[in-house]
């Protein structure tokens, strides 16, 4: 069984493509760094992520594939499945070994497990888009922690630079325990030392600025006076708004 080890980033997925191509082997199996290495390994290939040679094989997936494709990839990485990596590799192999395009060939397994992955990450950003709710702190930063089931985080950046391009925000990760810092000019990723008391949802009330809990009484009354109790549906409201995402509705508190 032939081995490729590298450190489980994207780009050192994509110089293990260009590694493959380059030593005309190809791995059986793909593993990150200090993981154990199969029983029956016969040979062991340690790639060293270069920049430049992920860069060429991005650039001559572009070529052979839509946009909307790579983007597609993109997605299959964030999605955090196992055996992602390796799935990734099998398509971008067949993309390069193809004459014609692949990507409507839906007979083919990689190919339909890409979209589907696809689809599920996308899916988990649009929650994002739909539900993040910001929270007034006291240094007037707008704070909202999430915790999508895939890292679609990243995804929705530049939506969130562009909506709200006139105020100082961060969304952070719970879960994965990074995000994103926006200083009216640029984007930055960040991580915080400690972020247990974000676990809640909420901002602790001593953080929050002055007139921020009387905004969410507010929103609350607001929401409460609108609800009309006989149309009251709690299995399609948990249908499109997953009970996961309550805990950081202001209206759902």
């Amino acid at each position: 069984m032939r081995v490729f080890q590298y450190d489980k980033t994207f780009e050192g997925l994509l110089t293990a493509v260009f590694d493959a191509y380059h030593r005309h082997t190809f791995p059986d199996c793909l593993i990150g760094e200090g993981e154990p290495e199969p029983l029956f390994m016969t040979e062991l290939h340690r790639v060293v992520t270069d920049t430049e040679k992920s860069g060429r094989v991005w650039a001559g997936l572009q070529k052979k594939v839509s946009g909307i494709t790579c983007n597609m990839l993109m997605c299959v990485w964030l999605s955090e499945e196992s055996k992602r990596d390796e799935l990734m590799f099998r398509y971008i192999r067949k993309t390069f070994d193809s004459p014609r395009s692949i990507e409507l060939n839906f007979a083919d397994d990689d190919v339909l497990e890409v979209k589907k992955l696809a689809k599920k990450v996308s899916k988990e950003k649009h929650y994002l888009l739909m539900f993040v709710r910001f929270q007034k702190a006291a240094d007037d930063i707008y704070f909202a922690p999430v915790a999508p089931q895939c890292n679609a985080l990243p995804l929705t950046v530049h939506h969130f630079k562009e909506r709200f391009a006139g105020q100082k925000w961060v969304i952070y990760d719970t879960r994965r325990h990074y995000g994103y810092y926006y200083d009216l000019q640029t984007v930055e990723e960040i991580t915080l030392e400690d972020d247990t008391h974000l676990l809640s949802g909420k901002l602790d009330e001593e953080l929050m600025a002055k007139d921020e809990k009387l905004f969410q009484e507010l929103w609350q009354g607001y929401f409460k006076s609108m609800t009309i109790k006989e149309r009251i549906n709690p299995k399609l409201q948990r249908q499109h708004m997953p009970r996961r995402f309550w805990k950081y509705l202001t209206e759902k508190q």
